[in-house]
């Protein structure tokens, strides 16, 4: 390997990191608000928990969505789903976004990512599918753990994202086990 090839790649990981920093309207159990990269790092672990329950898919495959999912955000922020709601999708700025990123990789690697992305983006393949469902459970999963702000909207996470999370018999009993949280803590 080239040292530009690898000079290409860590100038990559150099922006990949600033996903640490953005953060996200979800708060951990201490109050702080959780960054991107803690949502994105226990997504991956939810679908490793979860992988025998999600049917035939390809856990590698999952895994790499789970980590490009909200990568282009590095650059544009978090974009909150009541927001996304309001205003329409959000996909196309982080896929410009991640465009950006990806630029000093060598052309092959920047076509993969972009790749994983798109199918992300367009929910195209099971893995996808899954991921995107997932990614709607650990959002609703931290509402009902965090230490939320007391005006928090628990009644939008009840309808948020059934599209997916509805996708199938198992996504479905995993969602109603976390409405049922997501109740007990509104009627606090």
């Amino acid at each position: 390997m080239s040292e530009q090839n690898i000079q290409g790649k860590l100038a990559f990981l150099r922006e990949a990191e600033r996903l640490k920093s953005v953060l996200r309207s979800a708060h951990t159990s201490s109050g702080r608000r959780e960054s991107t990269a803690e949502h994105s790092w226990r997504l991956a672990l939810l679908a490793m928990v979860f992988a025998e329950d999600l049917g035939e898919i390809d856990l590698g495959k999952v895994l790499q969505l789970c980590i490009i999912h909200d990568l282009g955000e590095a650059l544009g922020g978090d974009v909150p789903a009541v927001d996304v709601l309001a205003h329409g999708s959000k996909g196309d700025s982080e896929r410009q976004d991640l465009l950006h990123m990806t630029s000093t990789l060598a052309p092959p690697l920047r076509a993969q990512l972009m790749a994983l992305y798109d199918e992300y983006d367009a929910a195209a393949t099971a893995e996808a599918q899954a991921v995107k469902a997932l990614d709607k459970l650990e959002t609703i999963l931290q509402h009902t753990q965090g230490l939320n702000p007391p005006d928090f909207d628990y009644a939008f996470n009840l309808g948020y994202g059934r599209r997916y999370t509805d996708a199938t018999p198992f996504l479905a009993s995993l969602r109603e086990v976390l409405d049922e949280e997501t109740r007990k803590r509104a009627a606090r």
